[in-house]
């Protein structure tokens, strides 16, 4: 009989699995921020730097004693963590390179298909002349190899050189060696990788069971599709097949939404006594970037807390609800609205625009201290020296 999870419990979970139950300022260091970034999965990588970049953003939320420069050293130097694909480009637990090499030759077959469609015949010796160059002359950085003007935007018609760039590392041939400016720094994988990770193998079977579990370790509670969605590295049919061959190992449970209809989902049978008495998160007011794992799936956002929330980037400004990179905002264990903001660095300022509260949600006196608590905290990461509050910002 499937057990049933309240809806305040099941954010709890979710949560804790999250990261965002822990003690924020509990003393980081880079042995902690690995075990972080190990227990998310991957921290995803954006280059839109309105306030502080995707994953300094999504890091900083869960502990503020993190620092940028404990990232790079676990990226660039250590290597214990390596840049690649999940459902975006990610930071990713160098352990799990094998896996991945699954997903390389995947996508491998996959995008020579395509561009056999696309180019024609000898396309490919592009890919040939860029590894070589790479092997013998060493790292480069993408900007070395120039683009064309291309009119899909898709990298497939950029110039042949900075395309074979892209296709070799996402076929695990070439690494992101480290960034400069955000510029990427392609090397050899093997020059990258560490021997052992860049050496192992696993079968089939070993891949999609290690993917399964810990995508369902890192959720707490999933259908099988969202199984498959989380790394974006197996098919939904191998989650099925998966989650029907292992129902021993395997919980039922219903989610209780805001809606109240129980969504039937899995749960790991072991650890499950803890996961179902995962703590109340900290109180504190909290501001998540738009690409923060919490939120990564939107209709489970929207499930389990009730908050509808898109990007609007590519939204024409006439037609955007509320702005352009608009920050979500956890206070315990509810989203409660979403924040406009910039970081103004010449004037050294972040400039807040406007507040939206959900609907029910007070802007109260101790609310709104809470808030600005948190964007001084937030500005002084940003390396900004006050909070700009703008006439009507609170609406």
């Amino acid at each position: 009989m499937a057990i049933p999870i309240s809806n305040p419990q099941a954010r709890r979970i979710f949560l804790e699995r999250q990261g965002l139950s822990r003690p924020p300022h509990k003393a980081l260091g880079r042995e902690g921020l690995y075990g972080l970034i190990h227990d998310l999965g991957f921290v995803q990588v954006d280059s839109i730097q309105v306030v502080e970049r995707a994953h300094h953003q999504i890091l900083f939320s869960r502990n503020q004693t993190y620092r940028r420069e404990d990232l790079s050293h676990l990226l660039e130097r250590d290597r214990s963590l390596f840049e690649h694909w999940t459902h975006d480009a990610s930071i990713i637990p160098s352990a799990f390179f094998p896996y991945w090499k699954h997903r390389f030759r995947r996508r491998e077959a996959k995008i020579l298909e395509n561009w056999r469609k696309w180019q024609g015949e000898g396309f490919d010796q592009a890919f040939e002349e860029t590894y070589e160059r790479i092997r013998s002359g060493g790292a480069i950085l993408s900007r070395d190899v120039k683009a064309e003007d291309h009119k899909s935007g898709g990298w497939w018609n950029w110039h042949p050189n900075k395309t074979a760039l892209e296709f070799l590392w996402h076929t695990g041939k070439l690494s992101i060696a480290r960034r400069e400016n955000f510029q990427k720094v392609y090397d050899l994988s093997e020059r990258v990788i560490p021997g052992e990770h860049h050496a192992g193998e696993v079968d089939h079977d070993s891949f999609v069971d290690w993917a399964c579990r810990s995508a369902l370790t890192r959720l707490g509670f999933a259908t099988s599709g969202e199984i498959a969605a989380f790394f974006d590295i197996i098919t939904p049919d191998e989650a099925k097949v998966w989650v029907a061959a292992n129902r021993d190992a395997l919980e039922e449970v219903l989610i209780e939404p805001v809606d109240g209809r129980p969504r039937p989902s899995f749960a790991l049978a072991e650890g499950l006594e803890m996961l179902l008495d995962a703590p109340e998160p900290p109180a504190r007011l909290r501001v998540l970037s738009p690409f923060d794992p919490l939120i990564r799936d939107r209709n489970r956002t929207e499930r389990l807390f009730g908050f509808f929330y898109r990007i609007e980037v590519f939204v024409p400004e006439p037609k955007r609800q509320y702005g352009y990179y608009v920050f979500p905002l956890l206070e315990g264990d509810r989203l409660i609205g979403r924040i406009d903001m910039k970081a103004d660095r010449k004037a050294g300022v972040l400039d807040v625009k406007r507040l939206w509260l959900e609907q029910g949600v007070r802007p109260s006196a101790g609310r709104l201290e809470r808030l600005q608590a948190e964007l001084a905290r937030l500005a002084r990461f940003t390396g900004v020296d006050q909070v700009s509050l703008r006439d009507g910002w609170l609406g």
